[in-house]
């Protein structure tokens, strides 16, 4: 859903006024128009857009259901009500992004003179404080199993090893390798640069570990692709499982990935962000510092850097043992 919803057109449709719900349409033609230019002026982050039009058009919904027939009509109660019940279903930053986003789309009706006041200012979300990062990570030695198993006598094959090297190597979100273009891979002195777009539209620049500039060499090579600098770097397969035009989405890469490390005999779950949390935790291990990860990683705290650093996940037996009773 998150990719349809990304992309421009589809958004356009699915907030076009016709497929509007009944509490946005009868705020009236400047009600309409303020609430669709908040997704399509305000939010330039493809996935930010799509998370908050998953939550406000789950909570129009769910006013709807009752009886509130227009937004304007909105009261803190019914706010504080609908996060009440997400509590009770869905995980705790999943429920804050949800008030987030109703917060600011209410604030941004304000503004636009639509509403006199914020009915979700005054509304609190659950309390939660994270210390500890949940992402799986793997192990030095599994990722780089991971890595040996992929064959790589096929294109495809080929592709998948540069992708998650380029992941792990460069500590880089999914959507920022994905949205790699040909020329975002490209040399700087003696040494390959990755240019990978982060949050925020901000360009990062990472120097190529020498085996993810490898795997990527191969792979270019291999798919013809070498000198094409405004075309995509991982692309989807078609049906007859060759190289498309088209740019691999992130559950293209998600469904790869778990393809993958089940053919490695890997019994982990992982995802995504697994490689992002496996590349900084190695590479604390290895004598790296919170502040230089915090750079190749692009955190803008070095708070989030530290959730991504596993290496006390682990108690020994003999630190257990010295419960001597």
């Amino acid at each position: 859903m998150n990719d349809r919803l990304s992309n421009g057109t589809g958004l356009i449709r699915l907030l076009a006024p016709g497929g509007l719900p009944r509490p946005v349409t009868t705020m009236g033609p400047d009600g309409c128009r303020r609430f669709v230019e908040f997704f399509l002026a305000t939010i330039r982050n493809p996935n930010t857009r799509a998370a908050y039009l998953q939550a406000t058009a789950a909570f129009v919904r769910w006013c709807e259901d009752r009886g509130v027939r227009d937004l304007r009509d909105t009261q803190p109660l019914h706010i504080a009500a609908h996060i009440e019940q997400l509590t009770a279903s869905h995980a705790m930053p999943t429920v804050k992004l949800r008030l987030a986003a109703i917060r600011t789309l209410f604030d941004w009706l304000v503004t636009g003179q639509i509403l006199p006041v914020n009915p979700a200012a005054s509304v609190r979300g659950p309390r939660h404080v994270v210390t500890r990062g949940t992402t799986p990570v793997l192990t030095a030695d599994e990722t780089r199993r991971l890595l040996d198993s992929i064959p790589p006598d096929t294109v495809s094959g080929l592709r998948d090893r540069a992708l998650v090297a380029v992941m792990v190597f460069s500590f880089a979100r999914i959507s920022a390798v994905v949205g790699m273009n040909i020329g975002d891979y490209f040399p700087e002195g003696k040494r390959w640069q990755l240019r990978l777009r982060e949050k925020g539209g901000r360009q990062h620049i990472v120097p190529c570990h020498h085996t993810a500039e490898a795997y990527l060499d191969r792979y270019l090579e291999a798919a013809g692709l070498l000198g094409a600098g405004d075309r995509p770097i991982f692309r989807s397969l078609d049906r007859s499982g060759a190289l498309s035009d088209r740019r691999m989405t992130r559950n293209d890469a998600l469904r790869m990935i778990r393809r993958r490390v089940r053919a490695a005999g890997l019994q982990r779950t992982v995802c995504c962000h697994t490689f992002r949390a496996t590349g900084i935790t190695t590479y604390l291990q290895n004598g790296g510092t919170i502040e230089n990860a915090q750079a190749i990683a692009a955190h803008a705290s070095p708070r989030t850097t530290k959730l991504y650093d596993r290496r006390g996940d682990a108690i020994s037996l003999d630190e257990i043992e010295r419960i001597a009773i």
